[in-house]
């Protein structure tokens, strides 16, 4: 890393960036290089992670998990090395900036983590930001995202926020022009689902069922309408998640929640990416406050969001 010209002052930017839901998702068929073409709608909720990231005199990256996070970490191992997706987005944004310093990342986790919402990509995004910042890198949004892109598929749309189509192996960005909130329901597991493990067992299931598929190459355009006017009955006939079949498969109690939560007042449900989240989806914030104060007294951990919410973004810049 490049020493900061002049005397050493401390600083911190702390940024938040939202997680996600799919609210579409159609997976192709195992392509030869071992990945998967798609195409989904993807919807940036207000369930935020945060990163504060401080400029220290010692060179190098550090990584810690806020006391203030809300999730239950006690079984969880999230890596604090070069392994944690935001250790590697503050890594490549010292690669490209002039006066990079080191730097300590502190993360504030409240997106489940191996929950199909992309919560470490939300912790890349916000890094992303935050080191752009802290360095005054001066990189423009489209600069970024191109960082974003080669820390996962996942990490542009952080960065983005809003609704947007993906393409490709989900990189393949879009915006969508929705912006009438929906409001929904998320039930979070205390336990993860590989995504990969998820894929392969979708796979099997294909084969086993003899199954073929095309490589998708658009959505549905009733979601994006559904989206744009706001008709959460209209989104709740075209809802679709091919990896769902395939997460119940590996977690059975999936399917019992879905359907308690349609039982208990929601319009449509689906699992949201590769799970185990579930997300639901009411008529109003109203609505998802008493479906979500309904599914705790059945003892399960549910949260009443809206989305569309903006991307990553800074919301305190502090000398120390």
């Amino acid at each position: 890393m490049n020493a900061v010209r002049g005397r050493f002052a401390a600083r911190t930017v702390r940024v938040k960036a939202p997680g996600k839901i799919n609210v579409s998702l159609d997976v192709g068929p195992l392509r030869e290089d071992g990945y998967h073409s798609v195409a989904s709608v993807y919807l940036a909720v207000s369930l935020y992670e945060e990163v504060a990231a401080t400029s220290t005199p010692a060179e190098g990256i550090t990584v810690s998990i806020s006391p203030a996070s809300t999730l239950d970490l006690a079984d969880v191992d999230i890596p604090l090395d070069e392994r944690n997706l935001a250790y590697k987005a503050a890594a490549i944004m010292a690669d490209v900036s002039e006066y990079s310093t080191g730097v300590h990342l502190e993360i504030t986790k409240r997106v489940p983590v191996a929950g199909g919402m992309g919560g470490g990509s939300a912790d890349a995004a916000a890094t992303l930001l935050a080191c752009d910042a802290l360095w005054n890198s001066g990189l423009s949004r489209d600069e970024l995202a191109h960082l974003a892109a080669e820390l996962g598929a996942d990490v542009p749309f952080s960065l983005l926020g809003g609704t947007a189509v993906g393409l490709g192996v989900g990189d393949e960005l879009s915006p969508a022009l929705a912006k009438a909130q929906m409001d929904w329901v998320l039930v979070t597991a205390d336990y993860g689902l590989s995504t990969p493990e998820v894929f392969r067992t979708l796979d099997r299931l294909r084969l086993a069922e003899g199954i073929t598929v095309e490589e998708p190459d658009a959505v549905d355009p009733k979601i994006l309408q559904a989206l744009r006017s706001g008709d959460a009955d209209a989104l709740s006939r075209v809802l679709i998640n091919d990896l769902q079949r395939a997460s119940i498969e590996l977690a059975p109690g999936l399917r019992d929640i879905l359907g308690l939560g349609e039982s208990c007042g929601a319009i449509a449900g689906l699992v949201s990416g590769s799970g185990p989240t579930v997300a639901l989806l009411t008529h109003s914030p109203a609505a998802a406050a008493s479906l979500a104060e309904d599914l705790s007294h059945h003892g399960l951990n549910a949260l009443a969001v809206h989305g569309p919410v903006h991307g990553a973004r800074i919301i305190s810049d502090t000398l120390l």
